[in-house]
């Protein structure tokens, strides 16, 4: 272990989705309060910490190999330990550390307010227990607006920074992690620490989710759906606001839920004009849209919000109404259309996208074929295409009529062929738009996204930028014309 006056190093390697990002944020703040010093690189790190994945099938292997790859470094760098923490470690808990030694601990969502503690312990050959696998909705109450007062003890990733709302900030050392020489801004305390440099960040407004698609594990290992208080999002917000984050991501795993269990309903179209008036900050996105729950209301704050980019993720998983009630969701080509249509009507340049599943148990040709006719007529920029696979524990995984791998994959690759044509076709639509865009690459090019496209996953905007024009810089937000489209990517001149 490291000699009594070298300090710590820990590396955190995150997989999956924005929200484990927010809890890696977490983690890194809090180990940054117990004395450890971050690295980047798993070889220069006493221990590392792998956040891992437990979604879906691929996303579980990769998160195996990740830790394997680490546990190489313990023969050829300075890693000590391996620990495993996320939604796969808490999903299998004691299987996982069975099943996988090469990982020095597993540990669930419940360690990560001690992280530091039990790092340390790890370092000095203790083996903390793995958590027994187990359905975490149990934790909290059935009825929703009974659960904010259930949390208390309860350790939620992701929630715990910036509790404005029941105790007083008053004395508390905020973590920086500005550059060195420059002093930490003053506020209530945030236990966060940004890995990434990036002018966007992602903010959890809730976690949970109290659906009962029957595709989905998440609510068995995250739990109950549950509010973050507007005043902690607000807080921790502000901190990001001065840390570099010109976009404000929010993200839980159902965004349209906000509040009900704080007994407001319109919790979040309130939300939203406290958060685009953060200094710093010039636009909220909104994320993980249940079409079944968006309201009017919502979609008017949206429209509405100054700020409040014109980007809508709706989680439409299939077209068929037959095949979303077997999947215990609602809906279908019409409806959906409609909310599209009222959409665009609010917002006529707005950025739609979607997630949806071919081969669910007992989808049919004829399902298949209404999803290619929704997708024709719904012109999304973008949509994510998945192949369904049985998932541990859930209903789908006891339904019958399984489809056969083979023709899963067939579905698969007819509908994302479909995809490429029709988003790379919506793209070329685009051409002509005046757009915002958030810069976020200065070199060989100058690339960033227009405000309907969302990070990451949404395709980027590329400038032919003017030898004769000052080179922007990253964060910077630069009002551009569309000239070209190159599949879901686009291409801008600045105006």
């Amino acid at each position: 272990m490291p000699a009594a006056d070298q300090q710590r190093t820990v590396a955190l390697v995150t997989l999956g989705c924005t929200r484990n990002e927010v809890d890696s944020e977490e983690l890194a703040g809090r180990l940054a309060d117990g004395g450890w010093t971050l690295v980047e690189d798993v070889a220069d790190a006493d221990v590392a910490v792998v956040n891992t994945c437990g979604f879906i099938e691929q996303a579980k292997k990769d998160s195996i190999d990740v830790i394997l790859e680490a546990s190489d470094a313990k023969a050829s760098g300075r890693t000590q330990a391996v620990v495993a923490v996320g939604c796969l470690a808490q999903r299998y808990g004691t299987e996982l550390a069975k099943e996988l030694p090469e990982a020095d601990a597993v540990l669930g969502f419940d360690s990560y307010a001690d992280m530091s503690a039990q790092l340390s312990a790890i370092l000095e050959g203790e083996r903390p227990p793995a958590p027994t696998p187990g359905d975490r909705r149990a934790l909290l109450p059935l009825t929703p607006v009974q659960r904010q007062e259930a949390t208390t003890g309860l350790v939620i990733p992701g929630h715990s920074s910036g509790a404005t709302h029941t105790s007083s900030a008053a004395g508390l050392d905020q973590v920086s992690d500005l550059p060195e020489g420059i002093a930490p801004a003053s506020g209530p305390r945030v236990v966060r620490r940004r890995l990434e440099q990036r002018p966007w960040a992602p903010l959890k407004i809730a976690s949970g989710c109290d659906r009962r698609c029957s595709f989905c594990a998440i609510p068995m290992f995250r739990g109950a759906f549950v509010s973050r208080h507007p005043d902690d999002v607000v807080a921790e917000a502000q901190w990001l606001g001065r840390h570099g984050a010109r976009e404000l991501f929010l993200v839980s795993e159902n965004s349209t839920s906000y509040g009900k269990d704080l007994g407001a309903l319109g919790a979040l179209d309130a939300l939203l004009p406290r958060l685009t008036a953060v200094e710093g900050v010039d636009w909220v996105r909104v994320s993980y849209l249940q079409p079944a729950e968006v309201r009017p209301l919502l979609l008017d704050a949206i429209a509405s919000t100054p700020g409040v980019v014109p980007w809508f993720d709706l989680s439409f998983q299939h077209a068929s109404p037959t095949v979303l009630r077997r999947m215990r969701r609602f809906g279908g080509t019409e409806p959906f259309l409609a909310l599209i249509d009222s959409i665009r009507e609010r917002l006529p340049l707005a950025g739609i996208r979607t997630n949806v599943i071919v081969g669910f148990p007992g989808e049919t040709p004829e399902d298949v074929d209404e999803l290619a006719h929704f997708l024709e007529r719904a012109r999304l920029d973008v949509v994510g295409v998945f192949a369904y696979s049985d998932e541990d524990g859930t209903e789908a995984e006891t339904l019958t009529d399984k489809i056969d791998p083979d023709e899963i994959a067939e579905r698969h690759s007819r509908i994302t062929d479909l995809v490429e044509q029709l988003t790379a076709d919506r793209a070329i639509e685009r051409i002509g738009e005046s757009v915002e865009v958030l810069i976020e690459e200065v070199g060989d090019e100058v690339v960033g996204r227009s405000a309907h496209q969302g990070p990451e996953v949404d395709g980027q905007t590329v400038f032919t930028w003017p030898i004769s024009r000052t080179l922007p810089a990253v964060g910077e937000i630069v009002s551009a014309r569309i000239i070209d489209a190159e599949g879901v990517d686009l291409v801008a001149e600045p105006t």
